[in-house]
């Protein structure tokens, strides 16, 4: 992510005294054992060369007192290709259907502000994830999207779903709540690259739901999405009930989600994802840096254990003072 500091204002970047910040996550849920493990770097540093090339380009590292860093690369490496990796991905993304553009020219109007925005909804998808500590190589499918908007920071709320059905059939779902009006938006994308947006959605939530340890947030695990005009009807649940996000005071879920229900009146199944943001929370800065403090603590003790310590020093900086 990259931010302007004073426009943006998120709280716990707001005392850093930088016009431009960069900060990153990712997270990879396990299934199987039904946990997920995820990073936040609230300081990601960039290279020279990242946005300089004609194509997507961001070589970054997140520094760490215990492991030094890993040289991280969000790349496009031709027309329709990827390459991503972090500390616990490496992956190569080929986009098999031509970019799905929400609101059908790829920009939105969510009342109090605008955003463009566009998903490559189905990308073969193959490479290697590390988990605990071991990398299994994988194949599959994935979703990226791209939003971008000239805003600040708020308390916004949005529960987000993209939506991969298994006749090759893609859909994003979301309602946006700025406190005033409630936007409701779908746009799909079909096996043979035709798209459809529609603005008479239902997003209803069940009473299936999960109370967030840490922050207290009450988050619904299990949707419907009806669409009456289509004839769609969806039932999704989440894979894994902890799938929550801390960052400062910003508190989300994300995660993999299971569906099933009816579209265009045939019975369907499929994958999806969720977002959801903006939901109260007990969790705050000063909590958010006791924890970092108490991770700082841990990896101290076991880099003086261990005798071993690596700093990311020989990496040019880039920070626009």
């Amino acid at each position: 992510f990259r931010v302007d500091v004073k426009k943006v204002k998120i709280p716990f970047l707001s005392k850093i005294p930088l016009k431009t910040s960069y900060f990153s996550h990712s997270l990879v849920s396990d299934l199987k054992h039904k946990s997920f493990h995820y990073r936040i770097a609230p300081f990601s540093v960039i290279s020279d060369d990242s946005f300089s090339k004609s194509l997507l380009y961001i070589n970054y590292i997140n520094p760490e007192i215990k492991n030094g860093y890993t040289n991280c690369v969000i790349e496009k490496t031709g027309e329709s290709t990827y390459y991503l990796k972090n500390e616990d991905i490496d992956l190569k993304l080929t986009s098999i259907k031509k970019p799905l553009l929400e609101g059908e020219k790829g920009y939105l109007d969510l009342h109090s502000k605008t955003t463009y925005y566009y998903s490559l909804t189905n990308l073969k998808t193959e490479g290697r994830i590390k988990i605990k500590n071991k990398w299994i190589d994988v194949t599959g499918k994935s979703w990226m999207d791209h939003q971008w908007a000239d805003a600040s920071y708020s308390k916004d709320r949005w529960n987000w779903f993209s939506v991969q059905l298994d006749d090759d059939t893609e859909m994003v779902c979301c309602v946006y709540d700025d406190g005033k009006v409630k936007t409701y938006f779908a746009d799909i994308s079909y096996s043979d690259n035709r798209q459809e947006h529609y603005k008479e959605i239902e997003i209803i939530p069940s009473n299936q739901q999960w109370v967030s340890p840490k922050s207290k947030a009450t988050y619904s695990l299990a949707w419907k999405i009806k669409i009456p005009t289509k004839n769609i009807d969806l039932n999704l649940m989440a894979k894994i009930e902890n799938q929550e996000m801390l960052f400062g005071s910003i508190n989300y879920w994300e995660g993999p989600l299971q569906v099933e229900g009816s579209f265009d009146g045939e019975k369907i199944t499929g994958v999806g994802f969720m977002e959801l943001v903006g939901y109260p929370s007990q969790y705050g800065n000063v909590k958010y840096i006791n924890d970092e403090i108490g991770k700082m603590a841990s990896r101290f003790a076991s880099m003086a254990k261990n005798k071993a310590f690596n700093l990311a020093g020989d990496f040019k900086k880039r920070i626009i003072g």
